[in-house]
């Protein structure tokens, strides 16, 4: 799956963090909170105007419908009827403070990373409910260190808006799951473990030709298409050191990766001119392209001492001009924006009351 947030909050809740300044390139990068109490802080020049979505559970990876009038995001709102994360659809302009979206998952199993098809009619999402109907187990700490679990059972699906599944686009034994379609509506890109490791792949929207693009020791996922579907951006931890390939390889033979180290990689969406983005240290993810192409925003606890904050970051795609776009004390990630680039929905743990909640915000871009 895509989605850490429930692990970095844990890692969050059991640290401390630091309000600092640091140089990147040159340019000092600050992380002050002037306004604490607006959904915009005065640095995060970005935004034009702002919008809470959801007010209470783990909701994240909110994804535009290509027309851009619906969204498809995943959430653990006990609320709403959940004992896991499931798949639910709202229409842009909805707000769920009093009520709730519809549920177009099973409600069977747990789900993660629900994508909109060209005809916006249909979703691809993973779920691990064939393997079992019930919520698995969410280990978060083995040794000492924090972990996230690669759930074998987790397999793509086609669904309508119903959520009726009509199609199964992955039978492999092993983790099938992180699937995202690109923006010419003829590819998706999904992280597996049929190859022994956890590598991209890509099929044609009806799941035929497969293709392997990554094969590198080491996890790869969370993978977006730039907006003309030639590149790939990704992120990956790649273990360098006999221990670190000790640890890895032993963690992920108990369907194990350890999310604390990740920086992003880009390349063609065929796999060719495979090159590394970031190398900011601690864990750099969630990219997504710019409307432009040029850029990957992404988020990024670089910054943090221990943890937190997450902070989301825009960076060219040669790696130059780091810059800051939010401010916030605890985490932002999960940045999409709309087809037509107006609009970017993310994950915030802002207007919360101070607690654990994880909710989706849009903001009206500006650049």
């Amino acid at each position: 799956m895509k989605s850490i947030f429930g692990i970095l909050l844990c890692m969050f809740l059991m640290s401390s963090c630091k309000d600092e300044k640091k140089a990147v390139d040159g340019n000092e990068i600050t992380s002050e909170i002037v306004e604490k109490d607006s959904l915009i802080y005065p640095e995060e020049t970005h935004f034009k105007s702002i919008r809470q979505v959801t007010f209470g559970g783990d909701n994240a990876e909110a994804y535009w419908s290509f027309d851009d009038k619906q969204l498809v995001f995943q959430s653990n709102n006990t609320a709403w009827g959940v004992g896991c994360d499931q798949m639910f659809l709202m229409d842009v302009d909805e707000t769920f403070k009093d009520k709730t979206p519809p549920m177009i998952s099973t409600g069977k199993g747990r789900t993660t990373c629900a994508y909109f098809l060209p005809d916006n009619k249909h979703i691809i999402y993973a779920s691990t409910h064939l393997g079992d109907e019930k919520c698995p187990d969410t280990p978060l700490r083995k040794n000492g260190k924090y972990i996230w679990p690669i759930y074998d059972s987790y397999d793509i699906f086609v669904a309508d808006l119903e959520g009726n599944i009509v199609k199964q686009l992955t039978n492999e034994i092993g983790y099938d799951a992180e699937p995202t379609v690109s923006p010419k509506g003829d590819k998706i890109v999904f992280t597996s473990t049929r190859s022994g490791d956890l590598e991209l792949y890509t099929m044609n929207i009806d799941g035929s030709d497969v293709k392997q693009i990554t094969n590198e020791l080491g996890y790869d996922g969370g993978a977006f298409f730039s907006p003309d579907g030639t590149k790939l951006i990704f992120r990956s931890s790649r273990p360098k050191t006999e221990k670190e390939i000790t640890d890895y390889k032993a963690l992920l033979a108990e369907g194990l990766v350890e999310p604390t180290e990740m920086e992003l990689y880009i390349c063609n969406a065929d796999g060719s001119g495979l090159r590394q983005l970031t190398e900011l240290g601690n864990a750099n993810w969630s990219p997504f392209f710019h409307p432009s192409g040029e850029k990957i925003l992404f988020s990024s606890n670089f910054e943090a001492e221990r943890g937190f904050p997450f902070n989301l970051y825009l960076i060219d795609i040669d790696g130059k001009n780091l810059t800051r776009v939010t401010h916030g004390e605890t985490f932002d990630a999960f940045p999409v924006f709309s087809n037509d680039g107006k609009y970017l929905a993310f994950s915030s743990n802002r207007n919360n009351g101070g607690g654990r909640d994880t909710n989706l915000f849009i903001a009206e871009w500006q650049d």
